[in-house]
């Protein structure tokens, strides 16, 4: 708590902002609901975008698996939200070991979207159809809230206006008796406008485990998920605004045994103050309430609880401010500061799953704080055909009052741990440039460094996959990330695009899984991860045709002198991802899409001892427009019904979503 008065500063920046705003004629007011334009060097780190158009056809109508269009995204596992336990849902980039914890910063309308305690993404509260735009940049990020994006950064921002109708509405029904039922509501507001919107979808769920591994005990993955979100943009004066954004969200899973559920749930709110004048700002505030609980079944028979995570309460505060001052027409300057402040506990309690009475054997408690407080400064030269882009971050961090605690059933305290409090001071930075031949050829080169903070749960929480019980580690160090890359983009006709970047990524102290023992797994910084390889992507449309495709090759390895893993490929760490969709999709009239993703084989352990085997599924979507605004739409999902694993621990397997046929309507008017 030793900083949280200047989180608390930070966080009234906004209102500070706007407290005595000038009076200002109130003609010719632009709103956009969008943030400040990209700075021109943006593109010398290889950005891949994702359109509105993209985000509303896709054939599961979520964010996870649409992402997965940019080759070299994953999550820790191949699920979706669908069938995932929610911690597990980590995103990361460039094949640098998985993690259930993100390595990647996935932002919200600047807002860090991570849950405090756990970091994984609330994928299932992030509906496509309320997005304008995702931004994927693969390597260390340096601007705001850069202290997270060791992999990486994934931008989204909420859609505007003009992409928004009056009223929307759609309603789906899905294999399994999943349905999924969303409508916004937009109306303009003096000069700005507010937009509601809500999601419900639920399903019985498919079987996760094998066939030959079932047991009486075994249930589909039945989920029943809804969000809620309410934005609101209101103008100020002709160039600046405020923007305020509010999402509600619950989500229910069952995963593979009978009573083995679990429940996410969160509360947010952020509010931004945008200045496009001479002296440009963007100032934002934001707090975020989440909980998590989870029932672990025994996998052996009678198949009784083990574990009850009944209750893991965390808080995120935070905000920041951005400047851009006006040094003429040939610089564009970035100056600021953000803050992150995360505490959360964990309540648990164990259960003797042999014993038919199923009695408790220990009640367990552990939690924490941390704060990450940043200044960051960047800049962009524009000189003639070249850009030159150059940023550097201080952080200060501080992870203090961390515990566990572990009381038996007869009350008396088995473990008491409290664990020093830990600050230093972290230094980033990155550099880049962009040479622009002709207008068909562009060269670009970038370096950049980076650094993520343990979790609260990484340092803190053990937890079981039965039957492996991986321990927490309230030691372990800062992740730190040095990298380089070199690409080049061509467009050699109008409308057509091909990239391509080759990298070197070197994460010192990553954080992994290690077996120590038989069934026994601890989170442990290792040396590094190295990873090197080379992305393609293309982009192009030729009449009513359109195409996307995306390949990444990453050669990862451990470096860890001394350990049985030396050398090996890391956990969750594919060499080969591919993604390609291509459209039919005139102006008006029936639409058609495809689209095929392929990855690799991976491992699920450190040793290489358990394998997933490699996947390849095809995706479809078609759409006919009947009039009046509606639209019949056919969705379908691994249609040729490939077999996915997603798990395997000792050859104790999870699958992936087996083909899935949707059918529905949308309205738009």
């Amino acid at each position: 708590m030793r900083y949280l008065p200047l989180s608390i500063a930070l966080a009234a920046a906004p209102g500070m902002a706007f407290a005595q705003p000038q009076a200002e004629p109130q003609t010719n007011i632009t709103v956009t609901g969008a943030g400040l334009p990209l700075p021109p060097g943006t593109p010398a780190y290889g950005s891949a975008m994702i359109d509105h158009d993209r985000l509303t056809n896709s054939a599961s109508g979520r964010i996870e698996n649409v992402l997965g269009d940019v080759a070299g995204f994953q999550q820790f596992r191949r699920s979706d939200s669908r069938s995932a336990n929610p911690s597990a849902q980590g995103a990361t980039l460039r094949a640098l070991g998985g993690n259930a914890s993100s390595r990647t910063l996935l932002l919200l309308d600047g807002v860090p979207m991570a849950d405090p305690f756990f970091g994984y993404i609330p994928f299932s509260a992030l509906v496509p159809d309320r997005l304008s735009v995702v931004r994927v940049t693969r390597g260390g990020g340096v601007g705001a809230f850069g202290a997270g994006a060791v992999a990486g950064t994934i931008e989204l921002a909420s859609a505007t206006r003009d992409q928004l109708p009056t009223f929307a509405a759609s309603a789906f029904y899905g294999s399994k008796d999943a349905t999924e039922l969303a409508a916004t509501l937009t109306p303009d507001l003096g000069g700005g406008y507010v937009s509601l919107s809500g999601r419900w979808d639920r399903g019985d769920g498919f079987q996760t485990t094998p066939r030959d591994q079932r047991v009486a005990a075994t249930v589909p993955a039945a989920y029943d998920g809804w969000s809620a979100n309410l934005r609101a943009v209101a103008p100020l004066s002709a160039t600046s605004e405020l923007q305020f954004r509010a999402t509600v969200f619950h989500d229910d899973r069952t995963l593979r045994f009978r009573g083995a559920d679990s429940m996410s749930e969160g509360q947010d709110a952020s509010i931004r103050y945008i200045s496009r004048g001479a002296w440009q700002v963007d100032a934002l505030a934001y707090i975020q309430s989440r909980n998590f609980s989870n029932i672990v079944i025994s996998s052996n028979a009678p198949f009784r609880k083990s574990l009850d995570q009944r209750n893991t309460p965390s808080t995120g505060i935070g905000g920041k401010i951005e400047l851009r001052p006006p040094v003429g027409p040939d610089h564009v300057l970035r100056i600021g500061a953000d803050t992150r402040f995360a505490t959360g506990d964990m309540f648990e309690t164990a259960y003797n799953a042999g014993d038919p009475a199923n009695p408790v054997t220990a009640r367990r408690r552990a939690g924490g704080e941390q704060i990450t407080t940043g200044f960051f400064a960047e800049d962009d030269w524009t000189i003639g055909s070249l850009i030159l882009t150059g940023g550097v971050r201080a952080d200060h961090w501080r992870i203090s009052d961390g515990f566990y605690r572990q009381v038996g059933a007869d009350g008396i305290v088995t473990v008491n741990e409290d664990f020093g409090n830990r600050s230093d001071w972290q230094f980033s930075g990155r550099a880049g440039a962009l040479f622009q031949i002709s207008e068909a050829l562009a060269l670009r080169a970038a370096g950049y460094t980076g650094f993520r903070l343990p979790t609260l749960n990484e340092l803190y929480r053990p937890f079981v996959v039965f039957p492996i019980r991986t321990e927490a580690n309230a030691a372990l160090s800062p992740e730190k990330l040095k990298g380089v890359e070199a690409g080049v983009d061509f467009t050699p006709l109008p409308g057509l695009m091909l990239a391509a970047t080759a990298f070197y990524n070197k994460l010192d102290n990553a954080i992994a899984n290690v077996t120590t023992g038989l069934n026994l797994r601890q989170r442990q910084n290792v040396d590094a991860v190295i990873a090197k390889g080379v992305e393609l992507t293309a982009s192009g449309r030729i009449s009513d045709f359109l195409l996307s495709a995306s390949y990444a090759y990453s050669h990862s390895k451990v470096r860890a002198p001394g350990e049985a893993f030396n050398g090996l490929t890391p956990a969750q760490s594919p060499r080969h991802a591919a993604s390609a969709t291509l459209a039919w999709r005139p102006e008006q009239g029936p639409a058609l899409s495809a689209t095929l993703r392929y990855v690799s084989k991976q491992y699920e352990d450190d040793l290489q001892s358990d394998v997933l085997p490699d996947a390849l599924t095809v995706d479809a979507v078609a759409s006919l427009p009947l009039g009046h605004g509606v639209t019949l739409v056919a969705r379908g999902e691994n249609l040729f019904d490939e077999e996915v694993v997603t798990r395997n621990a000792r050859g104790s397997m999870d699958l992936g979503t087996p083909r899935t046929i949707w059918i529905g309507f949308r309205f738009a008017r």
